[in-house]
């Protein structure tokens, strides 16, 4: 449902495609050393001088990946945006970039674009990235959203997710779990709204879980705190589709296997407090949740003191010989294999 907090609704094809593009970027300024040519031409131009250049890209679709009964559009731009810098991030490089193209139906009025990419712009503008092209088109099938995110790194402080070695060490940042537990919370009020239309939903106690699923942050500063530490990354993924998926997809690259502790898994109490109310499982959640876009990264053992008590890094396993496969310790000391049970859009 789109709010209609704006009376005024001004339909798209008063402005046409390119009338639409002008309005909706006229106050995007760039920030960018490496940009040198953003919007208006046929193409941007962009200049990296030494380093490499990072190119991602992610399709997302109303129904599929979000839900504008409960999505703000200002949220969605701006989570849209974080998605695709995620994968930058976790390629140990800086985001400097962005394209945005978005396919809408006519239900759609420019107000509503704008909401959206006012989402787009403070993203812009907090990770210091450029918005340098993109398209606008109809859609016969509610909002379509791609993004493209480039980014820069040395090619030396790069890290791939085929790196891994046998005694590496598991790191992941922040905790886990949350972004699930608050899409669990805006499903059920959905359906508490479904059946009464008057009531207001008291989400306070949800706050964190909630906003953590809404408006994630992609994690632009541990390129700059392992820098800091003196941690090169042997592998690195984002973790987009829950935690199992991520840690196999490093296993089957790097040719290892791996050891993780379910007693270290990162959780927030809220996430803990949420799992028991939902009657759900705090390390399934963990496991298979996804949408939490943190990082995950092996490191040498030697480096193992460099990181040892930072807030923002939590060690959670080792990789081991690939023949010994990838398991999951419970707390009580059992071995169980991991499967992939995260996200797939194709279910």
């Amino acid at each position: 449902m789109l709010e209609d907090k704006n009376p005024q609704k001004t339909k798209l094809e008063q402005l046409g495609e390119f009338g639409l593009i002008k309005h909706l970027t006229k106050d995007f300024a760039l920030q960018q050393k490496s940009t040198i040519k953003g919007i208006g031409d046929d193409a941007a131009v962009l200049d990296f001088k030494d380093n490499k250049a990072v190119v991602s890209t992610d399709l997302l679709i109303e129904g599929v990946h979000f839900d504008l009964s409960y999505m703000p559009l200002k949220h969605l731009g701006y989570k849209a945006v974080m998605v695709n810098l995620s994968d930058i991030y976790a390629m140990n490089a800086t985001a400097t970039q962005i394209t945005v193209s978005i396919a809408v139906s006519n239900r759609f009025p420019l107000e509503a674009i704008e909401e959206f990419y006012s989402g787009v712009a403070l993203a812009a503008e907090i990770y210091k990235v450029d918005l340098v092209g993109g398209d606008t088109t109809t859609s016969t099938k509610g909002m379509l959203i791609s993004i493209t995110a480039i980014g820069e790194a040395k090619d030396e402080e790069l890290a791939y997710r085929n790196g891994a070695k046998p005694n590496d060490l598991l790191v992941v940042t922040g905790d886990l779990g949350a972004a699930y537990c608050g899409l669990q919370v805006l499903e059920r009020e959905k359906e508490v709204f479904k059946v009464n239309p008057n009531s207001q939903p008291d989400l306070s106690e949800y706050t964190y879980v909630v906003e953590r699923q809404l408006k994630p942050e992609a994690r632009r500063d541990i390129k700059e705190l392992l820098k800091s530490l003196e941690v090169q990354p042997t592998s690195m993924i984002d973790i987009s589709d829950g935690l199992s998926s991520e840690i196999l997809h490093l296993c089957e690259e790097s040719q290892v296997g791996c050891n993780l502790y379910e007693d270290k898994i990162p959780l927030d109490p809220t996430v803990i407090a949420a799992c028991e109310e939902f009657n759900i499982d705090s390390t399934l959640v963990a496991l298979s949740g996804g949408e939490d876009y943190e990082l995950l990264f092996t490191i040498d053992q030697k480096d193992f003191l460099k990181i040892k008590g930072n807030p923002n890094l939590t060690v959670i396993g080792h990789m081991t010989d690939k023949n010994e496969g990838a398991h999951l310790v419970a707390r009580n000391n059992s071995k169980i294999p991991i499967t992939a049970q995260g996200w797939n859009s194709f279910s």
